[in-house]
C-alpha cells in the first residue's frame, strides 16, 4: 500500500509524521520549561550581608534583589554600599563557604544554597575561605 500524494510507502509518511510530533511536543515542552524558570527567575530574594574579619559592616545588611541578576549585580552593590573602588580589595563568598562565579544567577545560588528564599553573602578585605 503506498501514499498517492507522494507514492511513498505509508509506513515511512506515519513514521515521519510521528517524528515530527516528538519533535514538536519536545520543542514544547522545552519551551513551557523556560517559561517556567524565566517567571520564576523574576522574584525577588534577600540578600543578607555579613562582614568578616576587619570588613565594615554594612549600616542595612538585609536587602532585596531581583532572582534574575548575576553574582555580579551584588559585588557591584556591595562595593558601592562600602565605598570601595575596583582596585580595592574585597572577598565575597556564600554561605561562609565558596565564592561563586560573577556570571551565576542569584536564582541558582538561591536554588541551590538559599534557605527560605534567603542568600547569606559574607564579604572580606582578606581571603577568609577557599
Amino acid at each position: 500500500m503506498s501514499d498517492l500524494a507522494t507514492n511513498r510507502p505509508a509506513t515511512n509518511r506515519s513514521a515521519s509524521a510521528a517524528t515530527a510530533a516528538a519533535t514538536a511536543s519536545a520543542a514544547a515542552t522545552a519551551s513551557a520549561a523556560a517559561a517556567g524558570a524565566t517567571g520564576s527567575q523574576t522574584k525577588k530574594v534577600v540578600v543578607r550581608f555579613r562582614a568578616i574579619g576587619n570588613a565594615p559592616i554594612l549600616k542595612k545588611s538585609v536587602y532585596k534583589i531581583s532572582s534574575a541578576q548575576r553574582f555580579q549585580a551584588l559585588i557591584i552593590f556591595l562595593r558601592k554600599e562600602l565605598g570601595y573602588k575596583a582596585v580595592e580589595p574585597l572577598f565575597v563568598y556564600v554561605n561562609s563557604a565558596f565564592s561563586p562565579a560573577p556570571d551565576e544567577t542569584v536564582y541558582n545560588l538561591v536554588r541551590c544554597f538559599g534557605l527560605d528564599s534567603q542568600l547569606t553573602i559574607n564579604y572580606a578585605t582578606t581571603p577568609a575561605w577557599g
